[in-house]
């Protein structure tokens, strides 16, 4: 009987051991391929960046990373994905998700199998509501929206005139500025959606010309669309009518910024990180993120995003000890407090959502380069 319990235990202690020497899988949902390429690049990019500075081993047990390409906003492909992760790969985190869409149909996924859900940007105010095992450490539109609402209502700003991406964020941001602006006393005399693919932005720009606001506020998803308005806007010469434009930093995002020149100049926006943000974290984060992936290439939101995924997973793999339980995970994330480069965060513990500050820059022009400089914040007083 003796010898029977020995080696039971000499059994139990092997399999405790393999199951120690089993990596940590993250299961990363990222648009690798196709016109947002640069979603998944970055967000990925910041990921990898925190884990060459900090190991690839936490609590004993070595992180590896699982990519797999949505190829953009496919919500049937991401369904898909995040089940094979959960069921072939077995990973112990789901990460990622640079659209909504995405990080919507990868919700019951994530519920289903108890698997903890690390949003990096997608940023529809509901995304955490859908799953208990959602934790996000990106943005909501919502965030800057407001954010840039209560300055333009403070700063002499009293018609504006709202343009957005027709689909739940753009909707979300457009309903976030418009009842704080209202709230502040200001006054919306114009509102229209647009569709998210191929839109020809003349039309959309004339009318808020037409209708002579003091203010337009835009919101589309980074990239070509938010590119393309504001070129629109320089051409439909709604600067030289005196209507200033407001956006968020997806109009400005770091990684396009430059290639939209003089367009973007005096453009004030809302957001949470900026590529010039001073802070010693934020310029280290700058130095090394260059230094591995060139010099030519910023770090925009979604790398931040990103590499402070992987800071909070690593801070509940510690907490855990290695000991990888969705509910207990999801607990640990629960008030989590990190310094970011885009400046100190937290997990709402109620929420689960990232609480930070909004910005408000202007983008500035210095030497043959474009900034987002931040000149005053939003403290939700």
């Amino acid at each position: 009987m003796k010898l029977k319990t020995i080696l039971a235990s000499i059994v139990m202690l092997a399999a405790a051991a393999a199951s120690a020497q089993e990596p940590i899988r993250i299961g990363v949902i990222a648009e690798m391929t196709g016109t947002q390429a640069e979603y998944g690049l970055q967000i990925t990019n910041g990921m990898k960046l925190f884990m060459q500075e900090n190991g690839d081993t936490v609590a004993g047990r070595k992180i590896e990373l699982i990519i797999r390409d949505v190829g953009g906003p496919n919500p049937d492909v991401a369904r898909r994905l995040a089940q094979e992760l959960v069921s072939r790969e077995k990973v112990d985190f789901l990460a990622g998700f640079g659209f909504t869409p995405n990080a919507m149909a990868a919700a019951p996924i994530a519920t289903q199998s108890k698997t903890p859900m690390v949003v990096m940007n997608a940023a529809s105010a509901v995304i955490p509501e859908r799953s208990p095992y959602i934790v996000r450490t990106s943005m909501t539109v919502v965030q800057n929206a407001v954010g840039i609402a209560d300055w333009a209502a403070k700063n002499g700003i009293k018609t504006a005139y709202i343009l957005y991406a027709d689909y739940a964020p753009g909707k979300e941001g457009a309903e976030g500025f418009k009842k704080t602006f209202i709230a502040a006393g200001g006054q919306i005399i114009g509102e229209q959606g647009a569709p998210l693919k191929n839109p020809d932005f003349s039309p959309y720009i004339q009318r808020i010309k037409d209708a002579k606001p003091d203010a337009a506020f835009i919101w589309f998803p980074s990239g070509e669309l938010a590119t393309g308005v504001l070129k629109s806007y320089r051409e439909r010469g709604l600067d030289k009518a005196n209507i200033k434009i407001l956006g968020t930093l997806d109009a400005v995002d770091d990684m396009f910024i430059n290639a939209t020149g003089d367009a973007a100049v005096g453009l004030v926006t809302g957001g949470h990180y900026s590529f010039a943000h001073d802070s010693a974290k934020n310029k280290s984060f700058i130095k090394a993120y260059q230094a591995q992936y060139g010099t030519t290439m910023r770090p925009n939101f979604m790398a931040v995003g990103g590499y402070d995924g992987m800071a909070a997973i690593y801070a509940v793999i510690k907490k855990l000890n290695g000991k990888i339980d969705g509910d207990k995970a999801m607990e640990a994330f629960k008030g989590l407090k990190l310094e970011s480069p885009r400046g100190p965060i937290s997990i709402d513990p109620a929420t689960r959502d990232i609480v930070q500050t909004v910005y408000i820059r202007r983008v500035e022009k210095k030497g043959k380069e474009y900034y987002s400089t931040e000149f005053d914040k939003y403290t939700g007083k």
